[in-house]
């Protein structure tokens, strides 16, 4: 008789420290203190591979308490495919019933705006992706700067549109975000991405944000690399200084729609403001949205000898030339 007391005994603190592991594992948190992440559940995902997910990301400490809370509560097959902001600080229990219930869920998708893009192409993306309807961004986006309280407008006309200041980046947006959700977003973005420093040295050398800009978005269109744009902004640069024209084949592509190898001497002739072929200086607005790299490089150009350059379609490396000589015989290697 003692010894199945004994034994009842055993079993009982047994039970009791294990019951104490459980709570605790369950109940306490992988981190005291921590950010959210966003954490994604796929449609028909086992428990065992989300276990495996939480743990690998930080979010749990045990994908075997995670399983077991699950099934003793008998939540398991109750978890809900999506997007959710979850964080360490977070016990097992909470983050499992989390999942279960869909309280977390994110009413959140993501866009990927890309460097060059023009404001129609950024809404045929945004309304073939299912985020907006019809052409609803693209007529706000042809609003005028002077309806919007910025400074990075400085120098622009009020009557321009938001071509060139529609920042790409990749952007969480809510499921129900409006045109002008996610404009702000862009704008609050470029905003943030042209520094005081940026600013100070845009104001010394005698240039407005608008200017820089539209020179931005012709780099952007001619060359990938920073080192490239930055040596290209050198040369139109030089040009502005000499009375040349910038003679941009981007402005030309802009002008009919389509890139070529080479334009004609037709297409050099086509009457447009934007042909910087015909005309001197920079053209009156931006030609695209250019990228962060772009903006530096028009502020921060390089001083070299080069005074010509193309890109070769094949690749897009970008060649320079010192002479028109140079150029030309650039021009039959590399465009035939």
């Amino acid at each position: 008789m003692k010894k199945i007391i004994k034994f009842i005994f055993i079993v009982i603190i047994l039970f009791i420290i294990i019951f104490i592991f459980y709570q605790k594992a369950i109940n306490n948190p992988a981190a005291e203190q921590a950010d959210n992440i966003t954490f994604t559940v796929l449609a028909g995902q086992s428990v065992d591979d989300i276990g495996e997910s939480l743990s690998a990301s930080g979010l749990i400490k045990s994908k075997f308490y995670f399983k077991v809370y699950l099934k003793n509560k008998d939540i398991d097959k109750k978890i809900q495919a999506g997007d959710y902001f979850l964080s360490p600080s977070l016990s097992i229990k909470e983050i499992a019933d989390i999942l279960a219930n869909g309280q977390a869920l994110i009413d959140e998708k993501t866009i990927k705006i890309i460097e060059g893009w023009r404001m129609e192409e950024i809404n045929k993306y945004l309304t073939e992706n299912g985020v907006l309807k019809n052409n609803e961004f693209l007529v706000l986006a042809k609003t005028k700067t002077g309806n919007w309280d910025y400074t990075i407008f400085k120098g622009a006309s009020p009557q321009a549109d938001l071509e060139g200041f529609l920042f790409p980046d990749t952007y969480r947006i809510f499921s129900d975000a409006t045109a002008e959700d996610i404009i702000v977003k862009m704008l609050d973005n470029l905003d943030k991405k042209i520094t005081v420093e940026m600013r100070e040295d845009i104001e010394s050398s005698g240039r407005s944000i608008y200017e820089i800009i539209i020179l931005a978005s012709l780099i952007e269109k001619e060359v990938r690399d920073y080192s490239d744009m930055r040596i290209v902004s050198g040369i139109f640069r030089n040009r502005i200084k000499n009375g040349q024209p910038l003679e941009s084949c981007a402005t030309l592509a802009y002008i009919l729609g389509e890139n070529k190898k080479q334009y004609s001497i037709e297409d050099t002739q086509i009457n447009s403001d934007y042909n910087t072929y015909k005309n001197q200086g920079l053209p009156p607005g931006p030609i695209c949205n250019p990228g962060v790299n772009a903006i530096k490089a028009a502020i921060y150009s390089e001083e070299t000898e080069y005074n010509y350059f193309l890109s070769r379609f094949d690749n897009g490396e970008t060649v320079f030339g010192k002479s028109y000589q140079e150029h030309l015989a650039n021009k039959a290697k590399y465009l035939k």
